[in-house]
């Protein structure tokens, strides 16, 4: 089969889809012949923007809006997106914040609202998700990390337990569903150029890559799309950086 149709007959579920990464990855599967559900927390216009795109493009596509922290929500992403396409065998777990804020000045609400977005968002996806998965023979959990989850950095306490707990959680999962056949890995971004609400995170400015430039979603995207797909299955477990340099594990 042809990359540029890898995907067909497949079903992917990417949270956090409506901009940056999250809409690279999801307009990439599409291209790879993916039916895919764009997930967003609230943010309906952009989520239809991603779904027409693809639509543009000859592929298929629903919005399906919800808070991943909300296990009710979550159960209503996985059962529209079966709903409406009859099967799923992809989840990206891409929602996430990064907000910064000094540990002396953050509060247990503060840690906890970013740690279950981006932690507790990807179990309650990959827990409801799971019984259509085991019935794909392709099936592929793919969490998206942070290059602070390894490097640490001031100010983002909340933010990098959350991403760090990511890596474990993907090692854990991938021993526990091999007997079904769905690979779980971790990609972890390092400085893609975004658009940011705010100011450039210090870590930013801080670094760069040995290329001499910042990143771009769609590379981060083609990393999920192999391991999405029949090249990428003899991968699990693994935590793959795509960060051209920044950070040398």
């Amino acid at each position: 089969m042809s990359r540029g149709q890898e995907l067909a007959g497949r079903v992917a579920l990417v949270t956090g889809a409506s901009r940056n990464i999250g809409r690279a990855i999801a307009l990439d599967l599409a291209v790879a012949g993916a039916d895919v559900v764009v997930n967003a927390r609230a943010s309906g216009e952009a989520a239809s923007a991603v779904v027409r795109e693809i639509e543009t493009q000859g592929g298929k596509a629903l919005v399906a809006l919800g808070d991943v922290t909300d296990e009710r929500a979550v159960r209503g992403i996985v059962d529209a997106a079966v709903a409406r396409f009859g099967r799923l065998d992809v989840v990206v777990n891409n929602a996430a914040v990064r907000p910064e804020c000094a540990f002396e000045r953050m509060s247990l609400a503060d840690f906890r609202a970013v740690v279950a977005i981006i932690l507790e968002g990807a179990f309650l996806c990959a827990q409801a998700a799971l019984p259509h998965l085991k019935r794909s023979d392709g099936a592929a959990i793919i969490n998206i990390g942070g290059m602070t989850g390894h490097t640490g950095a001031a100010e983002r306490a909340h933010v990098v337990a959350g991403k760090a707990g990511l890596v474990g959680l993907t090692k854990a999962l991938a021993h526990e569903l091999s007997p079904t056949g769905i690979t779980v890995n971790c990609v972890v971004p390092g400085l893609i150029a975004t658009t940011r609400d705010g100011k450039v995170p210090d870590v930013h400015r801080r670094n760069e890559p040995l290329v001499g430039r910042r990143g771009e979603p769609h590379e981060v995207a083609a990393m999920v799309r192999h391991l999405a797909g029949p090249a990428g299955r003899f991968i699990t477990g693994q935590t793959i950086h795509v960060n051209g340099g920044a950070f040398l594990p």
